[in-house]
C-alpha cells in the first residue's frame, strides 16, 4: 500500500477542537488533547441543556398559568380540565402569553372552561341518577 502522510487532514482536525476551546482555561486551551476532552464535555452538556430548555420553559408556562388561575379563583388543574372539556386546544405556551399579556382575554378563558366543568359535572351527575 502507498504511504499516506495527512498533514493537512490532521491538522485541521486539531484546529477545529482548539478552536471550541477557545477560552477554556489553561491547557484545556491549548493542549490537543486536554482540549479534545473539554470539547466533549461541553458538547455533552449543551446537548442536554437544548432538552432541559424545553422541560424549563414548559414548568415556567405552567407556573405562570396557575398563577393568573388563582387571581381568577381557580386552580391549575380544574381549569386545564375545563378547558378541555370545553374543546379549547390552547398550548401552555399560548395559554401562559395570554395570560402575562392579556389577563381580561384570560379571564373569559377561566369563564367558558368553568363553564364547560360545570356542565359536565351537572350531565354526570344526571347520567348517575339515572343508573
Amino acid at each position: 500500500m502507498p504511504r499516506v502522510k495527512r498533514g493537512t487532514k490532521r491538522s485541521d482536525r486539531r484546529k477545529k477542537i482548539l478552536k471550541r476551546a477557545s477560552g477554556y482555561f489553561l491547557t484545556k486551551s491549548k493542549l490537543y488533547q486536554a482540549a479534545q476532552e473539554a470539547v466533549e464535555r461541553g458538547l455533552k452538556f449543551a446537548y442536554m441543556g437544548r432538552r432541559l430548555k424545553k422541560r424549563e420553559y414548559r414548568s415556567l408556562w405552567i407556573v405562570r398559568i396557575a398563577a393568573a388561575c388563582k387571581l381568577n379563583g381557580t386552580s391549575y388543574s380544574q381549569f386545564i380540565n375545563g378547558l378541555k372539556k370545553a374543546g379549547i386546544e390552547l398550548d401552555r405556551k399560548v395559554l401562559a402569553d395570554i395570560a402575562v399579556k392579556d389577563a381580561e382575554g384570560f379571564t373569559k378563558l377561566v369563564e367558558l372552561a368553568k363553564a364547560a366543568k360545570a356542565k359536565a359535572d351537572k350531565a354526570k351527575a344526571n347520567e348517575a341518577k339515572a343508573a
